[in-house]
């Protein structure tokens, strides 16, 4: 039997994934296992993917064949998240040289099938398709000491047409409010001041367990109740279940960030009821204005994905004009790719790939004029800024963000990493803005 002593570990993918990890981390250095970062030297390799996005999945497939050609120490080799759950026993077959499969639903089972595999020398594989198991979350190995992220609903319900999301992370599996809170009580007695709650639609929460009477924007008023917690964020949304109270509880609670994404996918009816988005664009502006009109310092942020199956100029132009409107501070903008196992994969991928990246080309370059304004918009300004690390590039400065998810710089010492401060922007670099410590 093989002998482990360490591991190495590499995260692709979503802060649900950076999460995921940060538990298998917990779970491996329990079993008595030294992390280290030289994947030529680890007894064991572990490659926690992603299958969003197609140029996710090529990379990460690359890397695991490389790894087939080029290792010579014979470690124990691992995948797990979400290509796990898509390919789970065929990767197998294009990859004869890894010895088992986790899948994003059975992390908690990650020492088990280790005992399996080296007991019995075979490849093993677990992906259930629903998540059942509650998480050691206490355990979590995190390596930032500012700043944590908690889970609160896991899968998701929407089907949308052209994600793998409901395929690779099962339904809706909301946690239990107590348990939830009593980690966030956790981490601020460890020093943590600001907690991301996650979930691939967080504002579903509770919607799946009617007797828990706490919805997503309850559990937010018992989370800004924790005496030392200073910030609140959370992601991701459907804009279908952001809801007036989770407005007035932005607008209300001292922790809760005025950041909100907010995604629109597309600006074309058509478009988003061919995605099965199951709002209209009428619908989501209506959100839009009433978030802003009640909270007008909001920051929004927000998802947009150029060349869906039949999209046409005039349908495209629907979303480059909206995203001029609504000048989002955060915009992810991409190209459609067909993901095997969507509904959207039946269907013709007809608009080419020149036209694709003429379009994201478009987009991103009204991106960024309007990133421009709202930088040139900030000059002058005073910022409460969360003091989160040394910048890497320049000791001599230190890096945090505002409540409004903006990088800022400033010359500090290094014992206002984990305060609030204020910071006055004088300038900026690309999208980082710079100021002085007020």
């Amino acid at each position: 039997m093989r002998n482990l002593q360490t591991f190495f570990i590499r995260t692709y993918g979503c802060q649900m994934n950076e999460l995921d990890s940060e538990i298998m981390v917990g779970q491996l250095e329990s079993r008595g296992l030294q992390r280290i970062e030289d994947e030529t030297r680890a007894d064991l390799l572990l490659y926690n993917t992603c299958s969003i996005r197609d140029l996710a999945e090529r990379k990460v497939m690359g890397k695991l064949g490389k790894l087939g050609r080029n290792l010579q120490h014979n470690p124990l080799i691992g995948v797990t998240g979400c290509m796990a759950n898509a390919k789970k026993d065929t990767l197998f077959q294009k990859l004869p040289h890894i010895d088992f499969v986790l899948g994003t639903n059975n992390i908690h089972d990650l020492n088990n099938i280790l005992d399996e595999v080296l007991a019995s020398g075979k490849q093993a594989f677990r992906t259930d398709d629903h998540f059942e198991h509650e998480l050691d979350y206490l355990n979590a190995k995190r390596d930032d000491k500012v700043k944590a992220h908690v889970s609160i609903i896991r899968g998701c319900d929407k089907y949308c047409t052209y994600c793998v999301v409901p395929y690779t992370r099962g339904s809706e599996v909301s946690r239990h409010p107590d348990s939830i809170v009593e980690e966030c009580r956790h981490l601020v007695d460890q020093g943590y001041k600001e907690i991301t709650l996650l979930g691939q639609n967080v504002n579903s929460y509770g919607k799946d367990k009617p007797e828990w009477s706490t919805l997503f924007h309850d559990l937010l008023y018992r989370i800004d109740n924790i005496t030392g917690l200073e910030r609140v964020r959370f992601m991701t949304s459907h804009p279908v279940d952001i809801t007036y109270e989770l407005m007035l509880a932005i607008r209300d609670l001292r922790t809760l960030c005025e950041f909100v994404h907010f995604p629109m996918q597309a600006g074309s009816n058509r478009i988003l009821k061919k995605m099965h988005r199951i709002y209209t664009i009428e619908q989501y502006l209506e959100k839009v204005a009433m978030l802003r009109s009640l909270v007008p310092n909001v920051a929004l942020g927000t998802d947009i994905i150029v060349g869906f199956p039949t999209e046409t100029e005039e349908e495209f132009m629907q979303t480059y004009e909206l995203l001029k409107q609504l000048e989002f501070a955060v915009a992810f903008l991409f190209s459609y790719s067909p993901r095997k196992g969507t509904p959207a994969m039946r269907w013709q991928d007809d608009i080419s790939e020149e036209i694709k990246q003429d379009r994201l080309h478009r987009l991103i370059a009204l991106q960024e004029e309007i990133f421009a304004k709202h930088r040139q918009s900030m000059l002058g300004k005073d910022v409460e800024v969360l003091v989160e690390k040394r910048n890497i590039k320049d000791d001599a400065l230190l890096k945090g963000r505002t409540r409004c998810w903006k990088n800022v710089l400033f010359r500090g010492d290094e014992s206002l990493i984990g305060t609030l401060q204020r910071v006055n922007i004088h300038s900026y670099s690309n999208q980082t803005l710079l100021g002085d410590l007020i």
